[in-house]
């Protein structure tokens, strides 16, 4: 079980890579593990506000779960301002994070 949870990590760690926006300024969106929320309500979260799939959003919930903290997207901070919003209004803790590359 743990090669197939590590295997689906690596996975989805490329996927956020490839995701990623070129240029000067690159921003993220942290998610935080919390004692409230489920894990259908984060999955059901995930795909509405981030548009993931259902098997992306139930991996970063687990990675959630485990390690305490995911990069749930990576892009724009314009957008990603907007995702933290509306994902803290439905009860999830959430920070963006701005890196110049």
């Amino acid at each position: 079980m743990n090669s197939l949870i590590n295997d689906s990590v690596e996975e989805l760690l490329l996927e956020v890579e490839k995701t990623a926006v070129t240029g000067s300024e690159t921003s993220q969106l942290v998610v935080y593990n919390d004692d409230v929320n489920t894990f259908d309500w984060v999955i059901q979260c995930f795909m509405e506000v981030c548009s993931h799939t259902f098997e992306q959003s139930e991996q970063l919930s687990l990675i959630i779960h485990f390690k305490g903290k995911a990069i749930v997207k990576t892009g724009s901070s314009e957008i990603l301002k907007g995702m933290k919003e509306e994902l803290i209004t439905r009860g999830l803790s959430a920070v963006v994070t701005t890196f110049a590359e």
